[in-house]
């Protein structure tokens, strides 16, 4: 089949042309991320495979379908940026990587919280320029520390087992408990409670409307005083002007992101020559306590190659006409 590839990276057109020849696909790699704009680019294209950041709202669906589209390969699991119920009307499929490598989020999560909790990338600057003084780096030991999950899927299970590992105690919140995390001494309790016991706080469930801004001002005012809050998920989980007010008056000690919610104007891109025009992401750079990634949690070598494998077999089950196991379903 052939494929119409936006926002492609380097490391995209690695792993898709390491396994596309044992799938006998055509893939035609567009730097451009995909939107109303840039769907012209998949005339005569069946398949057009996007990632994040890629916007396919209604209108951008219209275009795509006008130029024949009639599968979407979402190259991640979240298919927040992609309207369903726009693509059933249109005839248009849609199917996603549902589980790539929980490993390689969880494990940045908690890169994330070691960083912070020791003041590595402080000490990384200072000794490069010849500064071994340890003052203002005194840390704090994870052992023994309350960590709470929001989110105990894939990742956040996955996160546990390493919280577990580091001699945590753990407590999460999920709509479905995980009764093997329940076994290893993970405790469930309720949204609220999981808010005001956690010395750390992870974030790890999937952006809906339920969950939109799940930190706000009513739920930071429930925050343990001097929290880690951390969130590798998606970036509207969190309302970034009330985390900013948290920050300032020390509600919040750490806060360590690696998805932002207006990021899909700034993340994947080289702007290091531009003046950031978003206040608030340069606001929250000027925080000492806040540590920022580009989206970075999935780039592994091991989740890109799952990323391409399931892609590439969601693209053949279609053509194929074959049950799609990793299709997205509007659900009305």
């Amino acid at each position: 089949m052939r494929i119409a590839f936006f926002s492609a990276k380097s490391y995209d057109r690695k792993s898709f042309d390491r396994f596309r020849k044992d799938f006998a696909h055509e893939i035609t790699y567009f730097d451009t991320k995909l939107d109303q704009q840039s769907a012209t680019l998949a005339q005569g294209y069946p398949c057009v495979c996007s990632f994040v950041n890629d916007y396919l709202d209604k209108p951008t669906l219209q275009k795509l379908s006008k130029a024949g589209i009639k599968l979407i390969a979402l190259r991640c699991a979240g298919y927040n940026q992609v309207d369903i119920k726009a693509a059933k009307q249109l005839g248009i499929k849609v199917v996603r990587v549902p589980a790539y490598s929980p490993e390689a989020v969880a494990e940045h999560a908690f890169a994330l919280i070691l960083t912070l909790s020791r003041k590595t990338h402080k000490a990384f600057n200072r000794v490069r320029e010849n500064n071994f003084s340890l003052e203002g780096l005194t840390g704090f030991n994870l052992f023994g520390k309350t960590i709470g999950v929001i989110g105990t899927g894939a990742i956040g299970t996955a996160f546990c087992r390493i919280a577990l590992g580091f001699g945590c105690k753990v407590i999460a919140f999920d709509l479905f408990e995980n009764e093997e995390l329940k076994k290893r001494g993970v405790q469930y309790m309720g949204l609220n409670e999981v808010f005001m016991n956690s010395d750390i706080l992870s974030l790890h469930c999937p952006l809906t409307t339920e969950t939109h801004h799940l930190i706000n001002e009513r739920s930071i005012q429930i925050l343990k005083d001097g929290i880690m809050l951390i969130n590798t998920s998606r970036g509207g989980l969190i309302n970034s002007k009330s985390v900013i007010r948290a920050l300032k008056n020390e509600k919040i000690a750490y806060l360590g992101i690696d998805v932002y919610e207006q990021e899909e104007a700034l993340f994947f891109q080289n702007l290091s020559e531009q003046i950031l025009k978003d206040e608030q992401i340069s606001r929250l750079m000027t925080f000492p306590n806040v540590l920022i990634t580009g989206h970075q949690a999935f780039l592994t070598q091991e989740a890109l190659e799952q990323i391409a494998l399931t892609t590439l077999q969601n693209i053949s089950s279609f053509e194929n006409g074959e049950r799609m196991e990793n299709e997205v379903v509007f659900d009305s």
